[in-house]
């Protein structure tokens, strides 16, 4: 695989403190030219489902050969790996604790490497700043074109992250949970819907809600009513209109989608 001198990153540092901006000046001191894109750094603090869901819907849109550095990392410090993952087209760096497992298995993994060789990281490393000092390093050498076999030895068991796979229980319904919600209180569930699946739905219920179709734009239904449709993530969201659909049918994560299809 080519090296791309591009690197994005994705955390849940923030921007209210220097994280970001430092591990930024790590990979730029290593590799002066490397194009770095912040993918975002809102994820919520220590939550790895939410940041494997936006490497999964995001990862595909960069060149071949991009890293991608996704650090939510709360066992920093801990004995968990720091991890390199060799996809089809991709390099992904981060913690092993599935947090790049879901973009990983999405575009398929050819292998993985513990990183431990120290020539690639910081001389002085803490064990609460990794994003410093093993992975920001690590990424920078990477897409220089080093070799990933060359920070480590392969492994064949990194932590896999399971994705939360709906329930068709035939061709009549499909139960799924809303997996993750976006900053404007759309609820993105783990339904993707064939054309035929499209045309076909008769009734969609969450909580006491029931939506009857699957709609095109945001603006199909009266503002604070409650619609389903296909975002750009490809997966069924649930959303209102001008107005937050978690807020309105006061949803989390993992809250119960049923699809009901006509015959």
């Amino acid at each position: 695989m080519n090296a791309s001198q591009v690197i994005t990153i994705l955390t849940d540092f923030g921007l209210a403190d220097p994280f970001v901006g430092v591990m930024k000046g790590i990979i730029h001191g290593i590799h002066p030219d490397a194009r770095v894109i912040d993918l975002t750094h809102e994820i919520e603090p220590q939550d790895i489902r939410a940041g494997a869901f936006n490497l999964l819907v995001s990862y595909r849109y960069f060149p071949p050969g991009t890293v991608h550095l996704g650090v939510v990392d709360p066992g920093v410090g801990t004995e968990r790996r720091a991890l390199a993952i060799v996809t089809n087209r991709y390099l992904l760096v981060g913690p092993d604790n599935g947090v790049l497992t879901w973009a990983a298995m999405d575009d398929e993994i050819l292998y993985s490497v513990s990183i431990t060789r120290d020539e690639y990281l910081l001389a002085d490393r803490s064990t609460t700043f990794h994003g410093r000092d093993i992975f920001a390093p690590a990424a920078a050498h990477l897409s220089l074109g080093v070799a990933p076999d060359k920070l480590g030895e392969r492994i064949d068991d990194p932590v896999v992250l399971d994705f939360p796979e709906p329930n068709r229980r035939d061709e009549s319904s499909i139960v799924g949970r809303t997996i993750y919600i976006d900053r404007f209180g759309n609820l993105i569930t783990n339904v993707r819907l064939s054309e035929d699946e499209k045309s076909r739905v008769a009734e969609i219920t969450m909580k006491d809600v029931s939506i009857s179709h699957i709609s095109t734009t945001y603006h199909d239904a009266d503002p604070g009513k409650p619609m389903a449709l296909v975002g750009s993530t490809g997966f069924v969201e649930i959303a209102c209109s001008e107005a937050s659909a978690a807020d309105i049918l006061r949803a989390k994560r993992d809250d119960v989608v049923i699809f009901h299809f006509e015959d």
